[in-house]
């Protein structure tokens, strides 16, 4: 959804308002046609090693918690990866009493739209989920942004739940900082996990639920490619949805 506080038209615009899905999908359309003629959609996807490191599984459901930009993609990302069973939209950094869309879209309530996963770590570690995250889900350079959603909720940031996770976590950004695998410095924020709130329910699945969604289309829909492509072995093309996860 947009941010009308924040950032232009064509940026507001290619998500969905409380107005009416019909209408600003026929202002999104229009928008997609124009932005698709002048360049491929920001988050590329980024051939990069595996972490140095990794964690040593001894149970079979953990949960990470990763924020990069929109949360339907970085959701819809993650659905598709073998050993996950579940991938939340949702809320991280800030308080239960700012954990709406509207007040978070406001920039200033220390959330950042995040997802929660759900996995099974002897069939998908942690630093393979890293691996994900970093190369296919979202481009770790941008800082306070990622493509056309501007906003420190829609920071790169990964908060995590135990200490081999953090430990796991920055080791892997100073390996990729010294491998120089991107255009510029990581700026990924690790914090410890405080708290999670999941997100309104028109949030969740949106990916697949809307593929032909125009906002989805240009700068989703490439993600899921790139992830098939990339990590055939862990892509799984049958998406673990939110609502089959909690029945």
């Amino acid at each position: 959804m947009p941010d009308f506080k924040k950032g232009t038209l064509a940026q507001k615009a290619t998500r969905p308002l409380a107005f009416g899905l019909a209408a600003v999908t026929a202002i999104a359309a229009a928008l997609f046609v124009m932005s698709s003629t002048s360049g491929k959609a920001a988050e590329d996807a980024v051939v990069i090693p595996p972490p140095a490191i990794d964690e040593t599984a001894s149970t079979t459901t953990e949960k990470a918690v990763f924020a990069g930009g929109c949360f339907w993609g970085v959701q819809g990302v993650f659905q598709h990866v073998k050993g996950v069973k579940n991938a939340v939209s949702g809320y991280s950094g800030g308080t239960r009493e700012t954990a709406t869309y509207e007040t978070v879209s406001g920039g200033d309530t220390g959330h950042a739209e995040s997802v929660e996963v759900t996995y099974n770590p002897q069939e998908v570690t942690y630093g393979q989920l890293l691996q994900i995250y970093f190369s296919v889900a979202h481009n770790p350079t941008q800082l306070n942004f990622q493509g056309p959603d501007h906003g420190t909720q829609y920071r790169s940031e990964i908060f995590t739940t135990n200490g081999e996770q953090k430990k796991i976590a920055q080791s892997y950004i100073a390996q990729l900082d010294k491998a120089k695998v991107y255009g510029g410095p990581v700026v990924t924020k690790v914090s410890d996990m405080t708290a999670f709130y999941p997100a309104e329910a028109y949030h969740q699945d949106f990916l697949t639920l809307n593929p032909t969604y125009p906002y989805i289309v240009y700068n989703d829909m490439p993600k899921i490619d790139n992830l098939k492509a990339l990590f055939p072995k862990k892509f799984s093309a049958n998406p673990v949805l939110v609502l089959k996860a909690k029945g």
